[in-house]
């Protein structure tokens, strides 16, 4: 099987950010490819509003399906919290922010800076960047 990291500029081509990491873990998951780009949807472009960055609200959903609790333990909701803010601080570490638009340099939110981004190369140039950094931290360390 390919690795994660070779597969997320054919994902990202079809796929928002979001999408590509949540679907590239979830063969692993044991959820399908269509179900996982479903439920990623609508966290694309900072949740549509270029805020939490979609590579890492994709880590999230792949930490919560690995990690999560689904029960009302207190010591379990700790761990899920604990393993999210590792996430953070190692991406963080890497960029500098979790923020789409500070990681970006642009309000993907609205037409004028997705059109900004889109001519500035951002979308082909840093988010591939982000979204493989998610998924190598993901393999590395969840």
């Amino acid at each position: 099987m390919k690795s994660k990291l070779l597969l997320v500029d054919e994902q990202f081509s079809k796929f928002n950010c979001a999408q590509t990491v949540f679907s590239l873990f979830a063969p692993e998951l044991g959820i399908d490819e269509k179900t996982a780009l479903k439920i990623a949807s609508g966290f694309g472009g900072g949740m549509a509003c270029a805020e939490t960055c979609g590579a890492v609200t994709g880590a999230y959903m792949v930490i919560g399906m690995k990690h999560g609790h689904a029960t009302p333990n207190p010591d379990e909701k700790a761990n899920t919290k604990l393993r999210v803010k590792k996430f953070n601080e190692m991406f963080k570490e890497a960029h500098g922010s979790l923020i789409c638009k500070q990681l970006t340099g642009f309000d993907i939110s609205t037409p004028e800076g997705s059109a900004a981004a889109n001519e500035a190369g951002v979308f082909e140039s840093r988010c591939p960047v982000f979204i493989k950094t998610s998924c190598r931290i993901l393999e590395e360390n969840f």
